[in-house]
């Protein structure tokens, strides 16, 4: 295991948040520890090679998968990219529909959120109650405009905009609260889209959401509901080409940031220092 160099010289620019299917995308992996003032992170961090761009990954879940959506350490996550070097985030995950338009199998680059989790830590700012973010648009947009392109060069008819609502887990939704969230017009479900996108404004990161739809949710179609097998199912059949997206959007992002993202923290006091 290495250590995480020194600020002048970044270990990376852009970082990946993912699970099953990715640990094995970047060449040349050098694992580095990061300690940060949240604690570890899932796991250590692979840094190496892609397109001639450094790129550094978090296995959301840990590599054996031991949190769950409501345990993972999406402070330290965040906060252990950063101190390498990334400044732009993308973040792959596998969620539910609320619509019959988007079936399994689909690809969705959602430009709102909806939170409906709890009892998570969500902010860096625990002990100053004068720092408040603008989160109106909560994805970058030029993270976002760089992935739907990527998608349409591959051939993958993105849908291009919607709502992810993020819930606690780890159970599936009710049938009267997928109906719910479906009424309210919101497109997707998943449970781990937040605190991460709030934590990385928080960061002044720019963070892209990869949404893989593995299924239509409780409250959209009849029978069972929503099974672990069947999410399983879907999202092996399509991580080979939700990975190639991955790494076509890593060559096309920009070197220089010139979205709003980098200006999130201009004129606000940090609590600690930022790496």
């Amino acid at each position: 295991m290495s250590q995480p160099p020194s600020t002048s010289q970044p270990a990376a620019e852009i970082g990946v948040i993912g699970g099953s299917g990715f640990y094995s995308f970047l060449d040349d992996i050098d694992e580095i520890e990061v300690d940060t003032p949240y604690g570890p992170p899932s796991d250590a961090v692979s840094v190496g090679e892609l397109a001639g761009r450094r790129v550094a990954f978090v296995p959301r879940h840990g590599r054996d998968h031991r949190f769950p959506p409501h345990k993972i350490p999406y402070r330290a996550n965040l906060w252990a990219l950063r101190s390498l070097g990334v400044r732009q985030v993308l973040a792959p995950s596998a969620v539910g529909s609320l619509t019959p338009e988007l079936g399994p199998g689909a690809l969705a680059i959602p430009d709102q959120l909806v939170d409906r989790t709890y009892g998570r830590p969500q902010t860096y700012y625990d002990d100053d109650a004068a720092i408040h973010l603008s989160f109106a648009d909560p994805y970058c947009p030029s993270g976002r405009q760089v992935a739907l392109a990527s998608a349409r060069e591959a051939q993958w008819s993105p849908a291009d905009g919607g709502t992810l609502v993020v819930i606690e887990g780890p159970r599936f939704s009710t049938r009267a609260e997928s109906q719910w969230y479906a009424a309210q017009g919101w497109t997707l479900v998943g449970m781990t889209g937040h605190p991460e996108a709030a934590l990385a404004r928080e960061l002044a990161l720019c963070y892209t959401p990869l949404c893989l739809v593995t299924d239509l949710d409780a409250g959209i179609e009849e029978g069972e509901g929503v099974t672990m097998e069947e999410v399983l199912r879907v999202f092996g059949e399509n991580v080979a080409r939700l990975r190639s997206l991955v790494a076509d959007v890593i060559k096309a992002l920009p070197a220089e940031r010139s979205c709003p993202c980098g200006q999130a923290l201009d004129g606000m006091k940090l609590p600690i220092v930022l790496p």
